[in-house]
């Protein structure tokens, strides 16, 4: 699907959907407490429905209704081996498959788009320590066995989603475990909102200098769960406002330890009696704000650099190359760097057309990059937004964008 926006500028109020982030880490934990719960605010998105149906297949149920998700928790083993297609999601497979092992559920993981290229050899490596076999190098990945504990020493700097899938499955085997950092940890945001919703489900987890430690036998407990609004997707209507836009931003939690907030302190910043300036942002902890970052700092009338975002270069597209690009080809004037861009002015942005990569995140900051330009924008692939923002457009042309589809060809 290709999309042609023309330029504008936003009004109105919108109601930010739930965080993808919380969102996950509350299905798994109340796919794993032994009773019912109640998880409200849910926004669906294919990566949602991805941990939903991985989770389904370990055992657990799930009735959704309206804007909430009723779960009952998995009670017992199944019968064969689970079979879980986790789509694009990198979260799904990632935080599922300790889980899986955890409870000794043999497991086949599958997956599609640029799944099969993020690594995993944390847990190839790891998970091999500690009583699990992997019958294939290459997705689809199958596990046989069941997780023991001791210490598990894990590198901070490839994926912190590595962490929060072994704190969801440590608590449930018999013996104590440690986690032991042998980097430094980035996006810590991330390991932070998967602790505090352990907690909420009644599973305790101790910081260390290094690492964390996790008592074994432990038990989820029901819980009913509001999920709060998701910074990173308020970022892109944060970034218009600062373009001239006037939207009200709601359903988000000042007091939320979601890494993305830091957008709000960024803009403030970077916005000095109207005009935006350049910037100098460290993203190691906020990795999905670079794409909307970027398009802020092409309309900076001095030079902004991102750095510690090297890690861009395995998510759903190169997202390095990708913003760089998609800039470019609107007339920015943006450099990969060996760790980030470099964001020169360029005097506006003209137009042109740009491809998503098959990038939700460059999707819609492509359509935000697009509310300023001197002329037409036309997104190629923009279907990609519905990974983790279903109704993106819904909103952005409610709150008066102009955006056409014109070409259904999928």
């Amino acid at each position: 699907m290709d999309i042609r926006i023309s330029p504008s500028l936003l009004k109105g109020d919108l109601s930010i959907p739930a965080s993808k982030s919380c969102a996950h880490r509350a299905v798994i934990c109340a796919a794993l407490a032994d009773g019912i719960s109640r998880l409200s605010g849910i926004t669906m998105s294919k990566d949602i429905e991805a941990t939903i149906s991985a989770m389904t297949a370990l055992g657990a149920s799930f009735e959704i209704k309206d804007d909430a998700v009723i779960v009952k928790g998995i009670n017992g083993s199944i019968n064969g081996t689970a079979d879980i297609d986790c789509n694009e999601s990198g979260s799904t497979l990632r935080f599922i498959m300790p889980v899986a092992a955890a409870l000794g559920i043999d497991s086949i993981f599958r997956g599609r788009g640029r799944l099969p290229q993020r690594p995993i050899d944390i847990y190839k490596r790891e998970l091999k320590k500690h009583g699990i076999t992997f019958r294939a190098d290459e997705m689809p990945y199958e596990i046989n066995g069941r997780l023991t504990g001791g210490k598990y020493e894990i590198e901070g700097n490839v994926s912190s989603q590595f962490i929060t899938g072994l704190l969801f499955a440590l608590p449930l085997i018999k013996e104590d475990s440690e986690i032991i950092m042998t980097s430094h940890l980035e996006s810590r945001p991330y390991v932070d909102i998967t602790i505090d919703i352990l907690r909420r489900f009644g599973i305790e987890i101790s910081e260390t200098e290094n690492g964390y430690t996790i008592r074994g036998n432990q038990r989820y407990t029901p819980f009913d769960e509001c999920v709060e609004g998701d910074y990173s997707q308020a970022a892109f209507f944060y970034v218009a406002n600062a373009l001239g836009s006037d939207v009200n931003i709601l359903n988000l939690n000042e007091d939320s330890v979601q890494g993305d907030k830091a957008i709000t302190s960024i803009i403030a910043d970077t916005l000095k009696n109207g005009d935006i300036t350049g910037y100098k942002a460290d993203c190691s902890d906020i990795p999905d704000l670079v794409p909307i970052l970027s398009v802020l700092g092409a309309y900076g009338n001095d030079t902004s650099i991102i750095y510690n975002a090297e890690r861009l270069r395995i998510k759903e597209s190169d997202r390095l190359a990708a913003c760089a690009d998609m800039l470019n080809n609107l007339g920015g004037n943006v450099t990969v760097t060996s760790d980030g861009l470099e964001i020169k002015p360029a005097n506006g942005l003209n137009g042109g057309s740009v491809d998503s990569y098959g990038d939700h995140r460059i999707v819609m900051a492509a359509a935000i990059a697009a509310l300023c330009c001197k002329g037409e924008v036309i997104i190629k692939g923009a279907e990609a937004a519905e990974k983790s923002y279903p109704t993106f457009f819904e909103d952005y042309v409610r709150l008066g964008g102009k955006a056409d589809v014109i070409d259904m060809e999928q």
